[in-house]
């Protein structure tokens, strides 16, 4: 119990230490018009007040994520606690502020045009196919797993296809629609639902003297999975997303004002480490051991655990409010994947997005492929969002070390998490099944190379870029769309 209550803390602590100190080293200018006023259109660039953003942004970033990542990395024991405070802190809030603040200074940019203008064009290609994937698949992941949370909810008395269905009308008019018609209207009541279930099983772990683990680097998962890479890949959101980089971008288009970011995108990533924290301790406490927890989870999904948790600590009525706290996490980062995923799509073939029918045109095709990989295995899905994810990350976090060196700034805080997750992202793909299945510690020694040459290749850019007198910071590349309605 210890340990748990130290860590909030910590993440509390560091929201306004370090939050601060990134801040205050990137340097905001209040007076600076954000992308919300100067690109007004109606659609994505509306301005709206700071606790509708931090909201929108929390609800958008924390889909099942930071409940059944931290679910399934609580097999590892309290070194995943380490890794959400850590993370959170120094790598997945700088990561979010990073993306978010950049997004604002050039015009509310998503990451492959950021990627497009800090590391090279050709990164804008590349970025645009894994941005793509994972949205796609985070927009499918998040169909399916609240579908069956519903399912089992209603006790499997409305069938999962009409389910899947309504979630799917759902994505689709949030996806088309303005942004303050449904999303801004509809996540005041989805995040009560989000406080009940957090808060309410926080101060019951408290008030039942839950037998959480104290801190220890010992692997405890029963299957004896390595730490590293697996755990980094396991726990995502909660610690350091990918996701998030495509979400930022679009509250940089709502933000009225960049003294607004560290309490939106800094802040809602500490607060969405906490959830995760809680829901770790929860499953390391309530089995009977990590055994026990794996028994759960091997009959069926982490929703079971889900389930579980939220009626003992809660009782059948709370409990079930608590359920749909969770059912709405995904919901509201599964809508705004399909979102993302139409803005980035229309930016990148320069189709303006005033017109519903422009809309129409991008989100249809989206949602017919997303309805043929809810017909994929879950568990496969969920690896190959996971390694999409960790490398959306990594590059975002390039560009936010690329930003802060051509701004003669403090680039480190973005180019050691760089460096540690790039290393991992080899390591995994190199190692598991949907990579290269290699022996793992050859893959050790094959990322450290692979990692030292993408350090030089980083040089090398900032080398190139940083000779160019003419390039700014601050002014993207002119968006065709701008001129093309």
């Amino acid at each position: 119990m210890v340990t748990f209550i130290s860590c909030i803390v910590l993440l509390i602590f560091g929201y306004f230490t370090y939050g601060y100190y990134i801040e205050k080293m990137f340097g905001v200018n209040d007076e600076r018009p954000t992308p919300a006023y100067d690109q007004n259109d109606g659609i994505d660039y509306v301005p709206m007040n700071t606790k509708s953003n931090a909201l929108i942004q929390l609800l958008n970033i924390a889909g099942v994520g930071p409940i059944f990542g931290p679910i399934m990395g609580a097999l590892y024991g309290p070194v995943a606690f380490i890794w959400i405070v850590v993370g959170c802190i120094f790598a997945g809030a700088v990561h979010d502020y990073l993306t978010g603040m950049i997004s604002i200074r050039n015009k509310g940019a998503h990451l492959p045009e950021l990627a497009g203008k800090f590391l090279g064009k050709a990164m804008k290609h590349v970025v645009n196919v894994f941005t793509l994937l994972l949205l796609l698949l985070t927009g499918t992941v998040f169909v399916t797993s609240p579908a069956i949370l519903i399912h089992d909810l209603v006790d499997k008395k409305l069938a999962l296809s009409i389910i899947i269905f309504i979630i799917f009308i759902y994505y689709f008019l949030s996806t088309v629609l303005p942004i303050d018609k449904i999303i801004g209207r509809v996540y005041p009541i989805f995040g009560a639902f989000l406080l009940i279930s957090a808060v309410g099983i926080f101060f019951r772990l408290i008030q039942t003297g839950a037998k959480i683990p104290e801190i220890t680097l010992e692997n405890m998962h029963p299957d004896g999975l390595s730490i590293f890479p697996l755990l980094f890949f396991t726990i995502s959101c909660g610690a350091l997303s990918g996701f998030h980089a495509t979400q930022s971008p679009i509250i940089s288009r709502t933000t009225k004002n960049e003294k607004n970011g560290r309490p939106i995108f800094y802040g809602m990533m500490i607060l969405e480490g906490m959830i995760a924290m809680v829901w770790a301790a929860a499953a390391m406490s309530l089995f009977g051991g990590y055994g026990g927890l794996k028994e759960i989870l091997s009959q069926g999904e982490a929703a079971l655990v889900v389930s579980k948790v939220s009626t003992m600590l809660l009782g059948s009525f709370v409990g079930t409010i608590a359920i749909i706290g969770v059912i709405v996490l995904p919901i509201t980062s599964g809508d705004t994947a399909f979102r993302s995923a139409r803005m980035i799509i229309a930016d990148y073939i320069s189709l303006s997005q005033q017109s519903i029918l422009k809309r129409f045109y991008i989100a249809i095709p989206l949602f017919i492929m997303s309805f043929i990989l809810t017909k994929m295995d879950f568990s496969m899905l969920w690896r190959y969002f996971s390694w999409a994810n960790q490398t959306t990350a990594v590059i975002a976090l390039w560009v936010g070390a690329m930003y802060l060196a051509l701004s003669k700034k403090n680039y480190l805080v973005a180019v050691l998490p760089a460096v540690f997750m790039t290393y991992n992202v080899f390591v995994y793909i190199l190692s598991q099944p949907i990579g290269f299945g290699m022996d793992l510690t050859i893959s050790y020694y094959i990322a450290i190379i692979l990692t030292a040459l993408i350090i030089i290749v980083f040089v090398v850019q900032y080398k190139r870029m940083s000779g160019h007198s003419t390039f700014d910071l601050d002014h993207p590349v002119v968006f065709k769309r701008d001129y093309v309605r």
